[in-house]
Formats: C-alpha cells, sequence, structure tokens
C-alpha cells in the first residue's frame, strides 16, 4: 500500500492549491482517498479482462470514504465501473447530489486512467462540476480534474426543466 509520501502530482501538473488544500481536499484526506481506491482494486471481479480498478469516495460532512471495485460479467456489456458501484453504494446509504467532496480512482497501469464517459455521465447526476477526481496510476502518483473539466458541457438535473412546468408536456399532469 502507498504511504502519504507516494502521493505525488505529476510535475507538470496544474494544481488549484489554496491554504494547503488541492482542490479543496487537504493532504490528509488525499492520503486516505488514494490509499482507499488502491485498496479497493484488491476486490476487483474481472476475470475477463484482468484490469483491476478501485474508486474511493470522500464524503464532505464527515471526511468517510466509501469505495468500489469494478465487476466484470462473461456478458461484457453488464459489468459494472467501480466509480458506478462506489456510487450506487453512496446514494444506497443516502447520500446525495453535494455530499461528495472528490473522487479517486486508481488503476495497474503505468499511466492515468480517467472515468469512461458512462462513468463520467454517472457521476454528473450527483457531483457538483467543481468537485476534483483523483486518477491514480500504479506508483501512487496522480493527476487531478474537476468533474467539469472531465465532462465539459455536460448534461445533468440542473439542466432539465422543474417538473411542474412539464404539466401537459407528452402525457404529463394528467
Amino acid at each position: 500500500m502507498s504511504t502519504t509520501s507516494d502521493f505525488t502530482p505529476v510535475a507538470a501538473e496544474p494544481v488549484s492549491e489554496k491554504d494547503g488544500l488541492i482542490h479543496g481536499v487537504s493532504a490528509q484526506e488525499l492520503q486516505v482517498l488514494g490509499a482507499q481506491c488502491i485498496e479497493a482494486k484488491a476486490k476487483a471481479y474481472c476475470p475477463y479482462s484482468l484490469f483491476r480498478v478501485g474508486a474511493s469516495l470522500l464524503l464532505a460532512s464527515s471526511s468517510e470514504i466509501i469505495t468500489g471495485a469494478n465487476v466484470e460479467n462473461a456478458a461484457y456489456p453488464v459489468g459494472t465501473c467501480a466509480e458506478r458501484v462506489a456510487m450506487g453504494t453512496a446514494i444506497h446509504a443516502g447520500h446525495k447530489l453535494g455530499s461528495f467532496k472528490a473522487v479517486g480512482v486508481s488503476t495497474d497501469i503505468q499511466d492515468f486512467c480517467s472515468p469512461c464517459g458512462m462513468c463520467r455521465q454517472f457521476l454528473r447526476e450527483f457531483l457538483g462540476l467543481d468537485v476534483p477526481v483523483f486518477m491514480f496510476n500504479k506508483e501512487g502518483k496522480y493527476i487531478v480534474r474537476t468533474m467539469g473539466e472531465l465532462l465539459p458541457l455536460s448534461f445533468g438535473p440542473d439542466v432539465l426543466p422543474p417538473r411542474e412546468t412539464l404539466k401537459g408536456v407528452a402525457g404529463e399532469g394528467k
């Protein structure tokens, strides 16, 4: 397992650092976020691709971490990515939009792996666009991007009109 000193940003990484925080995340929170998503990889079920992914969600209110790992299926499209496993667990526990301070994602590859397109859209439903996503490589180095940077011009719940304005549209309100 990596230690605090193992979690280092890539040299050319643009980092929003203020008051010792990286995108609002303290060094201690980042250490736990990174360690937990790296640890979560060990629980991945990936007998087909052998590509382990771990994810961690840092809760804003308590600094609690919720984790997930990818779960594959012989019928390839029905597998579930680590990010969606973690978020599904969090939502089931009662957390919602605004509950999350940061996301961590880790794999066993040298390069950095960002959430796939489906996970980006899924996460967007529950994360503010300013929430940082820390992507850790196999050495514990990371890059960080906000949700808005990962999914620019995104479609989310804030884009939809309020339900009361939909009365009479497509059979609503009858």
